[in-house]
């Protein structure tokens, strides 16, 4: 449960940074950390509820006691219905009701703090710009990588795709798998396309030439390497990378 141990947004800004801040945790429990967290909602337990901190961290816990609570509370019982659906299903659930109590907080603010018309409307503005939960979870934020070439009936091979990036500097999205497919200029010319309008599956936000990405060769996700701890060096002796997500998966089948 949160007693709000931090300072209280007042501002639209600030506001939009509690948001983020939690949004993170929240997309962390249900992606990178989803072993800690399928293990903390053990269904014999009480009603539990998924918590995301301004912090960027998150827990699992008990409501709050005091009625009415002091901010709005998240889905309550999340843990019931972990052994009843598909995980897949169980967390795309989860994802729906984060993305619901996010809004409902940050309006709380907004209420609280007497925000106006022009006010709620830039905060929601903000809010529109990410991707939410759901869309992040379940992958369908904006990452049309294949669709282009599918279309086309053509493609680079993946692990060619991966030389040509690693040989331009400025460029530092990576992806691993072994060669599939023949090499031809339009694949290429649709990867690059396709990763620009690329979010990460960890944090959900979006792609920069500043940074190091890879590719999930599972369910074909981008990720920052900061955020599954996957540096170049590493990825340069990795045959087919697999997401935190898609390996706990295997290991559970």
């Amino acid at each position: 449960m949160e007693s709000i141990p931090h300072p209280i947004p007042r501002t639209v800004e600030e506001v939009f940074n509690d948001f983020k801040g939690r949004r993170s945790g929240l997309i962390k429990a249900l992606t990178t950390d989803v072993d800690k967290f399928f293990q903390q909602c053990d269904p014999e337990k009480e009603n539990l509820c998924l918590y995301g901190l301004p912090n960027e961290t998150w827990e699992v816990n008990l409501p709050v006691e005091e009625v009415p609570p002091e901010l709005p509370e998240p889905a309550l019982g999340i843990n019931f219905a972990r052994d009843g659906m598909q995980e897949k299903d169980w967390l795309s659930l989860v994802a729906v009701h984060s993305d619901s109590w996010l809004l409902g907080v940050a309006f709380y603010f907004g209420a609280r703090f007497g925000f106006g018309k022009n006010e709620r409307k830039r905060l929601f503005q903000m809010i529109s710009d990410l991707p939410t939960i759901f869309e992040v979870v379940t992958g369908n934020a904006k990452q049309p990588k294949d669709q282009s070439a599918n279309h086309n009936g053509s493609g680079k091979s993946k692990s060619s795709a991966k030389a040509s990036r690693q040989s331009e500097p400025q460029t530092k999205m990576v992806k691993v798998s072994s060669p599939l497919k023949d090499e031809d200029e339009s694949g290429e010319e649709d990867e690059e396309d396709d990763e620009q309008g690329a979010t990460c599956g960890a944090c959900g936000d979006s792609y920069g030439t500043d940074e190091f990405w890879i590719c999930c060769d599972i369910c074909e996700r981008w990720f920052h390497g900061k955020c599954v701890k996957i540096t170049p060096a590493k990825a340069e002796h990795i045959k087919q990378y697999k997401c935190p997500s898609c390996s706990s998966k295997r290991a559970r089948v």
